[in-house]
This record gives C-alpha cells, structure tokens and sequence, in this order.
C-alpha cells in the first residue's frame, strides 16, 4: 500500500528534486513542492510518496524535527483531502 508524507517548513529554496534528495536514504517514489499558482514561488510545504509503508514511517521518525537549511521540517503522514 502506498503513503504520503506531509512536509512542512521546507525553506523557499527547495524544490522537487532537492526534497527527493533529502529523502533519498527512504526510497521515495515521487516527491512535489507545493508552489503558489501567481507567483510559482514554493508555499513551504510538499509531499513525498512512498510504495514501502515502512519507509514512510521510518523518514517521519526520523525527518520530523531535523533541519534543512536551517528550518526544521514538520513531517507527518498527510490527511486526505476535505
């Protein structure tokens, strides 16, 4: 089964393939910075998707709270839509 992980307080630098590169150690299928529609400027959170569930859980535990480029991320599995 697949899972999404929330990433919150990414710096504004991050893009795509930097935020795979960060999680690259969890083997993550697809990672997306969330950018502003206007602007194309990031809104300082993405989304990384993992085939392996336990992988998911392992890079939140372990991601959660460690900084990149001195902002520490928030990572949690992501909720659906409402």
């Amino acid at each position: 089964m697949a899972k999404e992980l929330f990433v919150g307080n990414l710096p504004y630098s991050v893009n795509d393939d930097s935020l795979t590169k960060h999680f690259a150690d969890y083997s993550p299928v697809s990672a997306s910075v969330i950018a502003d529609r206007e602007s194309g400027r990031s809104r300082g959170f993405g989304f990384v998707k993992f085939d392996d569930d336990a992988q998911a859980d392992k890079a939140a535990e372990e991601l959660n709270g460690k900084e990149l480029d001195g902002r520490a991320l928030t990572v949690r599995e992501a909720r659906p839509k409402e």
